[in-house]
């Protein structure tokens, strides 16, 4: 036997011992079957870069974990099948793990990794809802997709604030923000379904931590017209109080930006249904600023529909729409606000906030300005576009309002706003609490 034989025999075995070293163990795998959604859990020793696809005939959701392996005594569990038939692990490059979902039907995954918390380490989670939503099938938006020929639905996005190991602010009664947002997220959803034309999609629908980008990404996948983000202020001063609406700063939109550009390549992502991987970096500068403008415009119409009936129920933070640089507003082709429900730090208003009647009438306004909005400008081939008429509509007049002004906001001229409320108005004197007939635009 030669001393060069030796050596590159030892150079193997250093190699396959310095990647098991390197390499990510799947420690347990746990499968939780619900009514909603089937959860796939994969317990980790560490981090690890993974790649997702789905597969057809029969349908399948391929996951490849990078440098990773079973780890001694992880096994598939057993459980009731579902959406979800089977689990198969395999060896995939000699190196990686390939975990493969047989299924019952198609459906579109949502997949993370959740960091360290509540006693364990990393976990990859793949979500698999229980029936195909009506998007799963649907492609990426184009010129063609974006003027759908049937009546679809409104598609409102309902993100709750925090969750799983980030519980947000509390108030000083010992109430997790996180609990608050879940509840009003859930009403705002269960308030916008009941509106004849709206469909609501929750972020997420239990106590889990989701990542910021994630949540607006979601949205995206769910092809939303509207991304609502659900909020529990704190301020230092427990006396802060009142309702709050954000949309995305200059600055947030530029960021994004950048982003995107960086990324276009890789992810080929669509704005507007043009793809950016083909195309130069001013043509591409150029469309994801028109995207962008439009987006935010859209985004402080609908924000200021829904301040102005927050301002209804109680009392604004602020007078105006306020501006700031949150991530989970950076969708640059859907329009996105937060939503500060109240100061949870506001001894209170953290009453309030534990009031399920409270937290009813906030929703609804939510909801009501959500409508206000999409009655102005519905997305083109949907229900409510198709059925909108030249009937009146009702506002109701908030603190700091003007006819003229209302009449600018609405789009109408303010001869037609006065002679639809003819024997309503007393000159062009309005009163918060006034109800005026918006005629057609």
């Amino acid at each position: 036997m030669s001393r060069g034989w030796l050596q590159s025999a030892l150079l193997v075995l250093l190699s396959l011992a310095a990647f098991a070293a390197g390499a990510v163990e799947v420690r347990e795998l746990r499968v939780a079957t619900g009514e909603e959604r089937t959860r796939l859990v994969l317990d980790l020793s560490a981090s690890v870069d993974y790649k997702l696809f789905a597969l057809e005939n029969p349908h399948r959701i391929v996951i490849d974990l990078k440098s990773a392996s079973m780890g001694r005594g992880a096994r598939v569990p057993d459980f009731r099948p579902g959406v979800l038939q089977r689990v198969r692990t395999g060896v995939q490059n000699g190196r990686d793990l390939r975990v493969v979902l047989d299924l019952q039907s198609g459906v579109r995954p949502r997949s993370f990794i959740e960091p360290p918390g509540d006693g364990r380490g990393h976990r990859l989670v793949i979500d698999l809802p229980s029936e195909a939503p009506a998007v799963a099938q649907a492609p990426a938006r184009t010129v063609q997709t974006a003027l759908p020929s049937s009546d679809r639905d409104i598609v409102i996005a309902i993100d709750a604030g925090h969750g799983g190991r980030d519980p947000g602010a509390i108030g000083p009664a010992g109430t997790f923000e996180k609990t608050i947002t879940l509840a009003v997220a859930r009403e705002v959803a269960r308030q916008v379904n009941a509106m004849r034309g709206y469909k609501a999609v929750l972020i997420r629908d239990s106590d889990v931590f989701i990542p910021l980008e994630q949540r607006y990404r979601l949205a995206r996948e769910a092809q939303a017209d509207l991304f609502v983000s659900i909020h529990a202020d704190a301020a230092p001063r427990s006396s802060a109080a009142g309702s709050s609406v954000y949309v995305l700063s200059t600055r947030g939109a530029t960021n994004e930006a950048a982003r995107w550009l960086a990324d276009r390549e890789n992810a080929a992502d669509l704005v507007g249904g043009v793809k950016l991987d083909d195309k130069d970096n001013t043509l591409a500068a150029v469309l994801l600023d028109l995207a962008q403008s439009a987006t935010m415009k859209a985004s402080e119409d609908a924000a200021n529909q829904v301040l102005n009936a927050l301002k209804r129920v109680g009392k604004a933070h602020k007078p105006a729409v306020e501006r700031a640089n949150f991530v989970v507003l950076r969708s640059p082709d859907v329009p996105s606000m937060l939503v500060e429900a109240a100061f949870i730090s506001n001894p209170g208003e953290e009453r309030k906030l534990n009031d399920p009647a409270y937290r009813t009438r906030l929703s609804a306004a939510v909801a009501d300005g959500i409508r206000d909005f999409f009655s102005l400008q519905p997305p083109p081939g949907t229900w409510v576009a198709s059925n909108a008429t030249e009937r009146a509509r009702e506002h109701i007049v908030a603190r700091g309002e003007t006819l003229s002004a209302i009449a600018v906001r609405h789009g109408v001229p303010l001869a037609r706003l006065r002679a639809a409320n003819a024997g309503r108005l007393r000159g062009d004197v309005v009163r918060v609490g006034d109800r005026l007939q918006i005629p057609g635009a």
